[in-house]
């Protein structure tokens, strides 16, 4: 036979939350799939900043330790013959197309890309803003997009399970 249960549940000794305390609910500033499109755009960006940063140090290295820059085609300063690609002197390639400074300027742009998508991806799950610099501070640390990357993707990931309900419904 099935006990009746009282309407009002008498409460527990030692309850942290008083019983007319609300709990906040979880809301996301977006839909599921606008957050996963996000989470989408971040994990491409974070890859792609990460590789181009990975490019960035190791021409920094060739640059400052070596003395060498990457160029591609040109004509031999010091021969006349042309050049193919390689590592020369600044001054030992004319005319040839400077790759060292096409990393620079590719991985400054494909940053602020990633800035962008750690934007979407912040606003769209409202995090706190310490999140948001955690995330920007990623692209700049060679080897942290990646580690970064999986972390907050675990998140949303676990987030969006646990809140089925918190997501805009438009």
């Amino acid at each position: 036979m099935i006990e009746p249960k009282p309407a009002i549940q008498p409460e527990e000794s030692g309850s942290a939350k008083p019983a007319t305390a609300k709990t906040k609910k979880r809301r996301f500033g977006g839909t599921t799939a606008q957050i996963r499109s996000a989470l989408k755009f971040y994990k491409v960006m974070a890859y792609l900043t990460g590789t181009m940063l990975l490019l960035l140090c190791a021409e920094l290295v060739a640059r400052y330790v070596f003395g060498v820059y990457l160029f591609a085609g040109g004509t031999n300063a010091a021969t006349g013959r042309p050049f193919g690609f390689g590592f020369a002197d600044a001054e030992g390639v004319l005319g040839g197309f400077n790759v060292s400074i096409a990393v620079l300027i590719v991985h400054g742009w494909m940053y602020v890309l990633y800035l962008i998508s750690d934007f979407r991806l912040w606003s769209l799950m409202r995090w706190p803003f310490l999140k948001l610099i955690l995330l920007a501070l990623g692209g700049v640390v060679p080897l942290m997009s990646f580690i970064v990357e999986k972390k907050f993707h675990a998140d949303v990931e676990a987030e969006l399970a646990a809140n089925p309900q918190a997501s805009k419904r438009y």
